[in-house]
Parts: C-alpha cells; sequence; structure tokens
C-alpha cells in the first residue's frame, strides 16, 4: 500500500507538472492582450487616420523582425529594402492607389532580390535573397489590404472589426481547446503544439464570433449565417498563417521571430493569421462592392 501510495503521488506530480508546463505562458499571454487589444480596437473604431497610424508601427516591427530573421540589420543594405518597399506600396494605399501600391511592391521584391544575390552577411554566409524579397510580398500585401478594409468610410470600421474579431477568436479558440482536449497534432513536423482538435476548435469559436459580430455591426439578422460561412473562410487562412509562420520560424531555426511581445514572441508571431487573412478579406470586399460589409 504505501508503494502505491508513492506511486499515485509520483503519477499526480507528473500530472500537474505537465498541466503547470501546458498554462504557463497564458498569464503572459492574457496580460499582453489586455494592454494591446484595446489600443488596437480604439484605433480601429476612431477612424482611417488613428488606423493608419497603428499600422505604421505595427508594419514597422513586422519588417524588423523579418530582416533580422534573415540575419541582416533594417538600417543597412540589403535589409533597408525591405522596409522602404512596404512603406511606399503602404503609402500609395493610403492615397486609395491601389494599383501603384501593389506595383510598388513587385518592383520593390524585385529590387530587394536583385540587391541582394551579390551580398553576403557578417557571418559570411550569402544572405537570403530569395527569403528577404518574399518579405516584401507576405508582409506589404496585408499591410494595403488592411489600409484598403478600413479605409472604405462606409464599412471599413465594421469589415475591419469583423476581420479582426475572426482572427482572435481562431486563435484564442484554438490555443484553449488545444491545451483542453490535446489529441493527434495538426502538422507535427511543422509545428508540433498545434492539435487537430485545436483547429476545429478555433475554426468554431470563429464561425461563432463572426455570426456575432454581423449582427452586432448591422441589423441584418438573416445574414448571420453568411458572415459565420465567410468567418469560417477566413479562419481557415488564420490557421494556415500561422502554420506558414511556424514554418518560417523551423527554417530559420528560431523559437519566436523576437521577444517584443511577452507571452506572443514577437509581432510575426502575433500577426500571422492576420497577415494570411487580410488579403481574403480585401477579395471579398473588392467582390462586395464599396460600402458593403464583408457578409451581404
Amino acid at each position: 500500500m504505501p508503494a502505491a501510495n508513492a506511486a499515485m503521488a509520483r503519477a499526480e506530480g507528473v500530472t500537474d507538472a505537465a498541466a503547470g508546463k501546458r498554462w504557463r505562458d497564458l498569464k503572459k499571454r492574457a496580460i499582453s492582450a489586455a494592454i494591446l487589444g484595446p489600443g488596437a480596437l480604439l484605433c480601429i473604431w476612431l477612424g482611417a487616420l488613428p488606423f493608419t497610424v497603428l499600422m505604421a508601427v505595427a508594419m514597422a516591427g513586422l519588417v524588423w523582425e523579418w530582416v533580422h530573421l534573415c540575419g541582416l540589420r533594417s538600417r543597412e543594405l540589403p535589409g533597408v529594402a525591405v522596409p522602404l518597399a512596404v512603406f511606399v506600396a503602404c503609402g500609395f494605399a493610403v492615397f486609395q492607389l491601389t494599383a501603384l501600391a501593389l506595383l510598388a511592391l513587385v518592383v520593390g521584391s524585385a529590387a530587394t532580390w536583385a540587391s541582394t544575390r551579390w551580398i553576403r552577411r557578417r557571418d559570411g554566409a550569402p544572405a537570403p535573397a530569395v527569403w528577404l524579397a518574399s518579405g516584401v510580398l507576405y508582409i506589404g500585401l496585408a499591410g494595403i489590404s488592411l489600409i484598403e478594409l478600413r479605409h472604405d468610410n462606409d464599412a471599413g470600421r465594421a469589415n475591419v472589426l469583423f476581420l479582426i474579431s475572426v482572427v482572435w477568436a481562431s486563435d484564442i479558440g484554438a490555443y484553449m481547446v488545444g491545451r483542453v482536449v490535446g489529441g493527434p497534432k495538426l502538422a507535427p513536423s511543422i509545428s508540433p503544439g498545434k492539435t487537430w482538435s485545436g483547429a476545429v476548435g478555433g475554426l468554431l469559436c470563429c464561425m461563432l464570433v463572426g455570426a456575432l459580430t454581423a449582427a452586432w455591426a448591422t441589423p441584418y439578422r438573416d445574414d448571420m449565417l453568411k458572415a459565420a460561412m465567410i468567418a469560417a473562410l477566413l479562419g481557415i487562412a488564420t490557421q494556415a498563417g500561422d502554420l506558414l509562420e511556424s514554418g518560417f520560424k523551423r527554417h530559420f531555426n528560431v523559437k519566436d521571430s523576437s521577444a517584443l511581445i511577452p507571452g506572443h514572441g514577437g509581432v510575426l508571431d502575433r500577426l500571422d493569421g492576420l497577415i494570411a487573412a487580410a488579403p481574403i478579406a480585401a477579395l471579398i470586399a473588392m467582390g462586395v462592392g464599396y460600402g458593403v460589409v464583408l457578409w451581404r
């Protein structure tokens, strides 16, 4: 009996330790979200100008992290080409010159690749020209999409709030359900912590939040089902973006893109789903037309 009791105590200790490890980053995540979330929502609510300022700060963090992941500095060539191209493209988007914004991204990406091919990093290794140039498109396209969405004066606020709500719901739902339920891994070779239960939980959560957000934002209750379907599409894109960013980090052999946000890592870690979902939302907005919410 004493031996059995000791074995049970050890098993309970292992279980408690595993549970503690499972939730050890929750406090930091909650504090960071409580600080950053209200500020982001306020900028979205107040209008296009505050949102543009928010986007400028976010883009600065994203391009800085991307250049550093590539082993370069954003203040020196060729690293400086990434923020230069992204900010020029987003500047065109602010003035609703979408075609010029997209052209600036393509030209900027090509120029970044060309200027990097013959340069070596400080450790003597060749600079990752393809990766650096890809960052211009990856980050810049999301920036243009978000600016275009919010600068729609009639539907911009509702559309961006819908997008943000869906992305956050997907992230939170996947995190909570994945930690509680566990089960088979979603993509163990890319991100060992993600599970199929988390993916399903995140998808269902974002559909529910999308439908409720649509019901709150507009009086058309009959559109809740359509909003849930749009939210599902954006939720799938969010999870794909999360996996894509995990693949980036595995390629660069880092745990987080930076340590700027406690509990979350870097700006890329926090906005990976939004970066992937924003272009999808922008395409839907183009389809429904200016001044119309995404789910109409």
